[in-house]
């Protein structure tokens, strides 16, 4: 029985520098580097806006609905279970926010900026050579009949 594996088909160095060269192809890619910009930065603003809600707007609706633990401390108790709905209300309002900024960012802001990249004149295009040709053939026409 042969095995399908030869001495020479067996090339770890040049398999892993290959895999690394195609792998820094992909990895440096405008795309792949902008997509791990927003990643990142994504991921800071959904912390601002964690914090955001956890102490500021929610301890604030917590005034209006007092409880012990604040908004932390709605529960809904069913037998010996608690279902604690505050929680899911911050991560609600949570969402929220992160979706109208996402909204006003990406449909108000950069609709009225590509609306003004429109709105731009543009110059006239040159005539092409055809349409001097049937300029110069109107003009003679016109020269033959006064």
């Amino acid at each position: 029985m042969k095995s399908a594996v030869t001495a020479g088909s067996l090339r770890p160095g040049r398999k892993a520098s290959s895999l690394l060269a195609e792998f820094k192809a992909f990895a440096l890619k405008g795309n792949v580097i902008d997509l791990a910009i927003a990643v990142v930065i994504g991921t800071a603003f959904a912390k601002i806006v964690d914090s955001l809600v956890k102490h500021i707007i929610m301890p604030l609706v917590s005034l209006v609905f007092p409880a012990e633990q604040g908004y932390l401390g709605w529960k809904l108790v069913i037998g010996a279970k608690e279902v604690p709905y505050g929680l899911f209300i911050g991560e609600v309002v949570n969402f929220l926010i992160i979706a109208l900024a996402l909204y006003i960012f990406m449909v108000k802001f950069l609709g009225f900026v590509m609306k003004t990249k429109k709105e731009e004149p543009t110059a006239p295009l040159p005539p092409t050579k055809e349409e001097q040709l049937l300029g110069e053939i109107r003009d003679l026409l016109k020269q033959q009949r006064a």
